[in-house]
């Protein structure tokens, strides 16, 4: 990548306000950062700092009626913020979203071989049932669904959480987007699927150079997959830069909290007994 490249996503002094019964609040006010092809840029901070309003901001999916948008935000060079109309065109085509609870993303009344299909079918209108349904296999057995053959046919409470986030990747990835748009895409996993869908996502990245925009509020998650890191405050970034610089060298006093709020194993004495009561 040079930095003469034209990025795939390039937000300048985004701001959002929502209209409340309690009167307007400026939920982002003033971000800007790019997405370039093959690279994870992180939006990091606690829950209502503004990250996933940016998110659902840059794709146009707040409700007109209660969010105003100004600023710039260019998806492969067209501004959604200035024509409304871009967003429709470059969403499920362009830039794809992977939603944070897989749980509730999908409809429970049709088969994940129908979304599938549909998720498909808008990228390519051409495709015949049973060219969907082989795309829509390999797609499967892209994020590593075992025997996708015979899946096609089963409904969304037939799968676990983490089998789910990766059907939600693959009907991301039908309409064939250059940007992913990942709002918490491990929040509601346990540790173990979390890990291996976090190594999902950089090995389709590495395959495919995709671009990825990855919200979160853990570090953890941030530190193993990105490329660069803005850490958001009340709207706003504290510190940008580099993700081991903000690691490994955090300047915002904020940027510390959440660092030391990380959780951390501490030494275990195995020698030592343990004291009753002290599981209480």
């Amino acid at each position: 990548m040079t930095e003469h490249t034209t990025p795939l996503l390039d937000v300048t002094d985004l701001q959002v306000e929502l209209i409340t019964a309690r009167g307007v609040v400026r939920a982002v006010d003033g971000v800007s950062f790019t997405v370039h092809r093959g690279e994870t840029v992180t939006l990091i901070g606690e829950s209502g700092s503004g990250k996933s309003t940016t998110a659902m901001g840059v794709l146009r999916l707040l409700p007109d009626g209660l969010a105003v948008l100004s600023g710039s935000v260019r998806i492969a060079g067209r501004d959604v913020v200035a024509d409304p109309g871009v967003a429709h065109a470059v969403r499920g085509r362009t830039v794809s979203l992977i939603p944070q609870d897989p749980m509730t993303a999908l409809s429970p009344v049709h088969t994940i071989g129908r979304q599938l299909g549909d998720a498909l079918r808008l990228r390519h209108p051409e495709l015949s049932r049973t060219q969907a349904r082989a795309r829509g296999v390999e797609l499967l057995a892209q994020v590593h669904i075992t025997k996708p053959e015979t899946r096609w046919k089963a409904y969304p409470h037939q799968f676990s959480g983490g089998m789910l986030q990766r059907i939600l990747i693959a009907i991301a990835l039908a309409g064939e987007p250059e940007l992913l748009v990942a709002d918490e895409p491990t929040s509601a996993l346990d540790a173990t699927v979390q890990a291996s869908i976090l190594d999902l996502l950089m090995e389709l990245q590495e395959r495919t150079g995709i671009g990825m925009l990855m919200i979160t509020h853990d570090l953890g998650v941030a530190r193993l997959v990105s490329d660069r890191i803005h850490v958001m405050k009340d709207g706003r970034f504290v510190e940008s830069g580099p993700a081991e610089q903000i690691v490994a060298r955090p300047a915002a006093p904020y940027t510390r909290e959440l660092l030391s709020a990380v959780p951390r194993l501490g030494a275990w004495d195995e020698g030592e007994p343990v004291r009753q009561g002290a599981a209480s």
